[in-house]
């Protein structure tokens, strides 16, 4: 038969179990201050082309001033600009027309580079037969001096102050052997021509 059957044990108290000892989580430290926003980074693309954009515009910068010291602010000579050798020999080539009476060659210049389009030139020869009777009513003929002053409109434009010697016709008013005029200069097609003329003491031809 089977044995006696072993009472059971007795349930611990409080007082009866086990003592562990028992260490404190540290708690953490509070930050000094106030926290710091977030910092918001911007992505790496980002930051690449905001530094391409300012090198590429430091060397159009750099460009721009190269050419206007190495241009001196005008264009050159050979291209049309508006230097005084350039400009005087457009001026001269005028009044020789406007003394001698080519017309073609004022209405090329009065019109401004639309010569060769315009299909009817009959009135635009009329009026340069005009200017070229008015202009030999009062000189003979005309040689320009000097250049006085150059003030450009645009790149393609300017007015032309200029001084020249003048020959005047019997009972001329004018008798005087010197006179400045100012000329509309515009560049076209490689060349300049006078779109208009004003003497300064007189009408303008």
């Amino acid at each position: 038969m089977a044995g006696p059957v072993p009472p059971p044990y007795p349930p611990l108290g409080p007082e009866a179990q086990p003592a562990y000892p028992t260490v404190p989580y540290p708690s953490p430290a509070p930050y000094p201050g106030v926290l710091p926003p977030p910092v918001d980074f911007p992505p790496r693309r980002r930051v690449r082309t905001v530094i391409w954009t300012l090198v590429g515009l430091a060397l159009v910068g750099v460009l721009v001033v190269a050419a206007v010291v190495l241009g001196g602010g005008r264009p050159a000579a050979g291209s049309g600009g508006f230097t005084d050798t350039a400009a005087k020999a457009a001026i001269q080539g005028y009044l020789t027309a406007l003394s001698t009476g080519d017309t073609e060659t004022v209405a090329r210049n009065t019109l401004c580079g639309m010569f060769d389009a315009v299909r009817d030139r009959r009135s635009d020869l009329a009026l340069a037969r005009l200017a070229s009777d008015a202009f030999r009513k009062q000189f003979s003929r005309a040689e320009v001096l000097t250049i006085d002053k150059i003030v450009l409109s645009s790149a393609y434009q300017a007015q032309v102050l200029f001084t020249m010697r003048v020959a005047p016709t019997a009972g001329a008013r004018s008798a005087r052997g010197e006179e400045q005029a100012i000329a509309q200069v515009l560049r076209q097609d490689n060349q300049l021509l006078v779109c208009s003329y004003l003497l300064r003491t007189t009408a303008q031809y």
